[in-house]
């Protein structure tokens, strides 16, 4: 990616977390970055690029270096002031002393006993029932997906962002938009949602 690109990128992921910083509570971040061990192989590098209204949630998937790697993370966001979450491993995040703990959908009802534990609680949501479930489990914030066409193997149909702003229009709690969200697509939803992205990111 060219330098001019990549400043215009960075201008308009700013924007638009200033769009959402406008409607979302103050204790979540505009944006949020997830890692994926084949997209992302060297999620730090990344995290040093991320605009600074951005998180980090964590996918270790079970890897063997996952405990070295959380850390690493730990230190990488501390060093930014980027809050850090740990997908689906309360017991990681608890150790490594991370911000949160980002639930998985079919693990949402774990949650209900790790708050208090924790500063953020955020899930997974794919569909308006299950929006409606997270806010029950007394989760921060939900990730509905997928929104844009994405280059994830495990996306399904997007949504549109007609579709996505019907489901979210009466959601209870706030809701991150998740799935082929970019730069370039990002300020079409960031009126009424917080951005999640991983490609997105990489420019």
């Amino acid at each position: 990616m060219g330098l001019k690109h990549q400043a215009a990128a960075a201008r308009k992921w700013r924007s638009a977390a200033r769009q959402v910083a406008r409607h979302f509570p103050a204790n979540l971040p505009p944006l949020l970055f997830l890692t994926d061990p084949k997209r992302t192989p060297d999620p730090i590098s990344v995290i040093r690029t991320l605009p600074a209204e951005t998180g980090v949630i964590y996918r270790h998937f079970g890897a063997d270096d996952r405990h070295i790697i959380a850390r690493q993370l730990v230190a990488a966001c501390a060093h930014r002031g980027l809050t850090f979450l740990i997908a689906a491993d309360p017991e990681l995040a608890l150790e490594t002393g991370a911000d949160g703990v980002h639930w998985p959908e079919s693990m949402r009802q774990r949650a209900l006993k790790w708050h208090g534990h924790f500063a953020l609680l955020t899930g997974s949501a794919h569909s308006p029932a299950a929006i409606r479930a997270a806010h029950q489990a007394g989760l921060d914030a939900v990730l509905v997906s997928t929104v844009f066409g994405s280059n994830s193997a495990s996306a399904s149909a997007p949504l549109g962002v007609a579709r996505f702003r019907g489901w979210i229009k009466a959601a209870p709690l706030p809701v991150y938009g998740l799935g082929g969200v970019t730069a370039d697509n990002a300020g079409s939803i960031a009126d009424i949602a917080g951005l999640a992205a991983i490609d997105g990111f990489l420019g």
